[in-house]
């Protein structure tokens, strides 16, 4: 049974049409996900689902009704609910509170909270999202906000489900906690709308998966006929691939070394408290851990962005403890910021003027103070073909490129000037398939040149699939050194706080080691 039907959707910004003849269907009781790369008319179209967009044309039936979609408020009174990838929860309020903050003033939130709060128990414990009623949002992890987040919508009876990139800032435990909440919802006849751009998530999770390629359904297939290969292809239109790339090899002398390092955020709390690694010619080191866990720090601090309160950065043998950005950039360091907008562009620049941000003031660029404009537009040129940033026009300017061109013209730049340590901070987040693919192609190429490669990155795939070494940050200290063939279950641990000691020491004792004869 079908209990949503979208025929014909067309939705039209201007001249630009952002949902072409959309045909889409959800069954009562399944997970049905929604891939397709950014600008492909996914969140469009649930937008228009959920009433915050109007569509041009083409008709909507909910439970085989027609129905005219004008407001959020109209999809909730039909059984749908959204969950955005950004919480909207109050911090200071407690989990009933959130989940019946707006609700009808006759619910009583204030002279009968626990009532509520059996209300919310009741919940917990049909669906096993196991939350405390009574917690407050700051103190519990990201994880239980999302479940709440879900329960949120439940409450206001939702049996349809809309779910956006749920598991973006989750460790794997985390994430497969939800699922099971997830598939115990759908078990019970809840329908529910995955948007994700994680493959393995669809291919775990999900029982069907309708792909979406500029604006256009290109297909839906059950998850069980299909492999990540061919949904891949069926995004970009050809093969994709982005499974591990590398191949053992020894590394050689270090690049980076991080002494005993201690850095405060912009509150003038600890941030990073006292961790020490180095980089290797010819490796690549993964810092994994959950967004704000010290990782951002790092990363300023070796570039040359934030005061360092005590410890030594060295590069190439070099202390650049105390040296500035532009220090760094002469002994050989390459960076690519976390945010390409405010932090790797000037977007009112020409793509050529980007190229060479940093060298702008050296041969073959300038001649004292004079720019050689011949030099650089021959340069970005060069850099534009080789890279394929597209439009293949160096005077194109920056801020109208797409996220992954933008990114592009950032590696472009750094890679060009032959590092020998290259910094990648969440290098591929918010980025399209196909472009995710050629980033980290160019990591793996900067690897093989014997440079030492950093990377910075919330994204678990991409640290298993790019990194010699795996780092896990918490709470700005390193819980310890894996390999990228740990099992998944004990990375998330790690991630969740539990050092590298505390899990060897919890096994030795559950393997008897602990028992004196």
């Amino acid at each position: 049974m079908n209990v949503v039907e979208m025929h014909g959707i067309c939705k039209y910004f201007g001249n630009f049409c952002a949902n072409k003849n959309i045909e889409f269907t959800l069954k009562q009781g399944e997970v049905h996900a929604l891939l397709g790369e950014n600008g492909a008319g996914k969140s469009t179209l649930m937008n228009i689902l959920y009433g915050l967009y109007a569509h041009d044309e083409g008709h909507i039936l909910i439970n085989g009704e027609e129905v005219h979609m004008s407001s959020p408020s109209v999809a909730i009174q039909h059984g749908i609910g959204m969950v955005h990838q950004h919480f909207m929860l109050i911090p200071q309020l407690t989990v009933t509170q959130n989940i019946f903050l707006g609700m009808d003033k006759e619910t009583g939130i204030v002279h009968h909270i626990k009532e509520l709060d059996k209300k919310v128990q009741e919940l917990n414990d049909r669906f096993g999202f196991n939350v405390n009623p009574q917690s407050l949002i700051w103190q519990i992890p990201v994880g239980v906000q999302q479940k709440v987040e879900i329960l949120k919508v439940l409450m206001r009876q939702a049996k349809i489900l809309i779910l956006d990139e749920p598991t973006a800032v989750l460790t794997p435990n985390e994430v497969e906690e939800l699922f099971t909440s997830i598939r115990m919802l759908a078990d019970s006849g809840y329908s529910i709308i995955l948007i994700t751009h994680k493959m393995s998530e669809v291919m775990t999770y999900a029982d069907r998966v309708t792909v979406m390629r500029l604006g256009e359904v290109i297909g839906s297939v059950n998850v069980k006929d299909t492999t990540e290969e061919e949904l891949a292809h069926m995004m970009v239109g050809r093969d994709v691939h982005l499974e591990r790339q590398i191949e053992p090899k020894e590394p050689g002398r270090p690049l980076l070394e991080i002494d005993h390092l201690r850095v405060k955020n912009d509150k003038g709390l600890p941030a990073v408290d006292g961790i020490s690694f180095a980089v290797h010619a010819g490796e690549i080191v993964g810092i994994a851990g959950v967004d704000g866990n010290g990782q951002l720090e790092l990363g300023e601090a070796i570039v040359g962005g934030r005061k360092i309160e005590d410890g030594d950065i060295r590069l190439d043998g070099e202390s650049v403890t105390k040296a500035n950005i532009r220090r760094h950039l002469d002994l050989g360091l390459a960076h690519i910021p976390d945010d390409r907008l405010t932090k790797g562009l000037v977007l009112q620049f020409p793509i050529k003027q980007n190229l060479i941000m940093g060298t702008q003031r050296k041969a073959p660029f300038a001649h004292g103070l004079m720019a050689d404009n011949h030099a650089i537009t021959k340069h970005g040129v060069e850099m534009v073909e080789a890279f394929d940033i597209r439009p293949h026009d160096p005077e194109y300017l920056a801020g109208g490129l797409s996220g992954g061109n933008q990114q592009k013209v950032i590696l472009a730049r750094e890679v060009s000037r032959d590092p020998k340590v290259m910094l990648a901070i969440q290098p591929t987040r918010g980025l399209d398939i196909g472009a995710i693919e050629f980033v980290r192609s160019k990591l793996v190429e900067e690897r093989a040149k014997d440079k030492a490669v950093l990377l910075i990155s919330t994204d678990l795939d991409e640290i298993l699939s790019l990194s010699d070494r795996i780092l896990v940050m918490h709470g700005g200290r390193v819980m310890g050194e894996v390999s990228p063939d740990v099992d998944v279950s004990i990375l998330g641990l790690m991630m969740a706080g539990k050092s590298q000691e505390d899990l060897k020491a919890e096994q030795h004792a559950a393997a008897g080691g602990g028992v004196q004869g």
